[in-house]
């Protein structure tokens, strides 16, 4: 068979399976098998060396007039291949300009943190500091400081989880009070500061309980401070957060740090003082607790307590949103139910 014939049949051949190409790889294939290094073109060209000298000149001519064809052919189809696939992406990826944009759910603060964040802006307007202290706590700080000493039967309310003997996850935000006692200069002026946070303590969870909540505990320090001002304070706080509408009232208790103490009250919001089974036929909620703080407490933060004196409360956020929004189950606001959270934004 001469070489003429040869090249003949590869040209055909060429030109069948490039017709027969699907994909840029197979092309490529096919690029390989007849122009490469080599390719069938490449081998008979190095055979014009053992024709006739008088007939090399046309063999050569002739392999690459074969050669020219197929490289044409190859980059037809090679256009012909990415036009296609060009054409397929606009349309899987078209576009209808005329379709409404998509809206992306856009986040919000957590319910709890709105209401710390709606306390802590009363309480500035009202001249106060927000202060913030660890939740891994000193003993001493988080109960003897608090004039809860070893033994005392008021700690069993308050039983914690303990790292150490003497290191546990607070049980309130006060420790932040004693500290700040122990370092402020009176000279300067009066102590009036707020800790909000997270407290910990080993409770049941049921609808009104859990072993993990939120505290924002004040203090205000200084000369002729009375129970008329802590009145006035929290009053002033229930008004901004709950409305005009609402009534407080201020009921004798015990706290260990306070002397005297009292339970806040407020309207309920359910019957409005009317009496319901929310506030089981009272007319009245308790929402937090208060008093003026207890001597000893200043004695051991190095505070002169025959100079000075003040008040302290403390207010749950949680159950402030309880209240505020309807909320029956405080672990509701845990569970990271966003059609919960979300009818909040």
């Amino acid at each position: 068979m001469s070489l003429e014939t040869d090249l003949e049949q590869i040209k055909q051949q060429g030109i069948e399976k490039i017709k027969e190409v699907t994909s840029e790889q197979q092309l490529n294939d096919l690029k390989v098998k007849f122009l490469g290094k080599k390719g069938q073109i490449t081998q008979a060209l190095r055979e014009i060396v053992n024709l006739p000298a008088a007939e090399r000149p046309a063999a050569g001519k002739l392999s690459n007039t074969v050669r020219d064809q197929l490289q044409s052919l190859i980059t037809a189809k090679q256009q012909q291949l990415a036009t296609a696939a060009l054409d397929r992406k606009l349309v899987d990826e078209a576009i209808d300009v005329t379709l409404p944009g998509k809206n992306y759910p856009v986040g919000h603060p957590h319910v709890i943190q709105r209401i710390i964040d709606e306390i802590e802006d009363i309480f500035i307007g009202m001249g106060y500091q927000v202060l913030t202290g660890p939740e891994v706590e000193e003993e001493r700080y988080n109960f003897e400081m608090m004039n809860l000493p070893k033994d005392h039967p008021a700690r069993d309310m308050q039983d914690t989880f303990y790292i150490t003997s003497e290191i546990l996850m607070r049980t309130q935000t006060s420790p932040m009070q004693a500290r700040t006692l122990e370092k402020h200069d009176f000279s300067k002026g009066p102590l009036k500061m707020i800790s909000p946070g997270v407290v910990f303590r080993r409770d049941t969870d049921d609808p009104t309980h859990s072993h993990q909540f939120h505290q924002v505990e004040g203090i205000v320090i200084d000369h002729h401070i009375t129970m008329a001002d802590l009145k006035g304070t929290l009053a002033q706080m229930l008004k901004e957060m709950f409305g005009d509408r609402l009534e407080m009232r201020l009921r004798p208790s015990y706290f260990p740090f306070t002397e005297p103490s009292v339970e806040v009250d407020m309207t309920c919001m359910n019957c409005d003082g009317k009496g319901c089974l929310v506030c089981k036929g009272s007319g009245w909620i308790e929402v937090l607790g208060a008093g003026m703080v207890h001597p000893n407490v200043l004695k051991m933060a190095g505070v002169d307590n025959q100079e000075y004196g003040g008040f302290a409360f403390g207010v749950g956020p949680d159950r402030l949103a309880m209240l505020k929004y309807g909320v029956t189950d405080i672990r509701d606001f845990y569970l990271n139910n966003l059609k919960f959270l979300t009818q909040f934004d």
